[in-house]
């Protein structure tokens, strides 16, 4: 097992943080779609797993020639697949619902602000021992730049539409905390992002079929929603799945609140959604959150590295 500061480990921060500035430009892109097309949040999902599949699949059987080795899959894993793809779907779902009610900051700050927390929990019920005080520290500094950018966010608009958004965004966070958890112990030969991105479209397409699946026509929403199934799909679930092989669970749930960080931002900018000097704050303490965690547990020198 790698520990916090070995080498991989600095790799994998460095691409869960890559994946995280990706999943950043999500809400946006979804907004975009539905405010340019008839499509709800189920076709929004549906589509960014499904387009994510197919560039996934494709690269898949473009360098099958390149493997030399095949990793067998155990029922465990097999499970792990399973849950990955469940929680994708419902992570998914669950979110673009409650960027249509609550607006991308809120939506995006409760989704990725809870899943720390949750995971935390979630590891240290299933036995994989306590966080560090460093991480747990982080984790409190984060919570409250994220409370910060919440409060701030929300303003005074406190009706039912802020209050489901707000509880969809919880269940997002619940869906990813599951994602984390079960890839986490994933064999590196697995194809865990493929089987994560079919997986979640082949459970979400009979729902989408007996709702009605609608099709796009406006140009600006098709070209975005294949950059969404592209970019903060595809690409990102290949770099965070990568890098959190090498990572702590606690680790890259902290270093992915620049999700709703670099989210909060292009609202404010493209959407005009504010940005008040608290929630500027809160932002800065997430930041700081995520800087002072790679100082203190993957930028030490290899000398203070110990084997696990």
């Amino acid at each position: 097992m790698h520990t916090v500061s070995s080498p991989a480990s600095r790799r994998g921060f460095a691409l869960v943080v890559l994946a995280a500035l990706c999943w950043g430009t999500s809400g946006i892109s979804g907004r975009i779609v539905a405010d340019r097309t008839d499509l709800s949040p189920l076709d929004i999902a549906w589509y960014r797993l499904a387009v994510g599949a197919v560039v996934l699949l494709a690269g898949w059987a473009l360098t099958a020639r390149r493997r030399t080795t095949r990793t067998r899959v155990t029922r465990p894993v097999a499970v792990r697949l399973v849950l990955i793809g469940a929680g994708l779907a419902a992570y998914q779902l669950a979110y673009f619902s409650a960027v249509a009610r609550a607006g991308v900051s809120i939506a995006t700050l409760v989704a990725l602000g809870l899943a720390p927390l949750l995971i935390a929990v979630g590891a240290a019920l299933l036995g994989h021992g306590r966080p560090s005080r460093t991480t747990v520290v982080a984790l409190v500094v984060a919570l409250l730049g994220l409370t910060l950018l919440v409060g701030v966010s929300a303003g005074l608009d406190t009706g039912t539409a802020v209050l489901l958004g707000a509880l969809l965004a919880a269940g997002s966070a619940l869906g990813y905390a599951v994602v984390t958890i079960a890839s986490g112990s994933v064999p590196a030969g697995v194809p865990v992002t493929l089987a994560g991105f079919a997986g979640g479209a082949v459970l979400l397409t009979p729902v989408v079929l007996a709702v009605g699946l609608h099709v796009p026509a406006d140009p600006v929403a098709i070209a975005v929603l294949l950059y969404l199934g592209l970019v903060p799909s595809a690409l990102a679930y290949t770099l965070f799945f990568t890098g959190v092989r090498t990572l702590p669970g606690a680790v890259a749930s902290i270093v992915t609140l620049l999700e709703p960080l670099t989210g909060t931002v292009l609202a404010t900018v493209f959407l005009g959604e504010r940005l008040a000097p608290a929630a500027v704050v809160g932002g800065l303490l997430m930041l700081a959150a995520v800087a002072g965690l790679y100082v203190r547990e993957l930028g030490r020198a290899p000398e203070l590295e110990s084997a696990v």
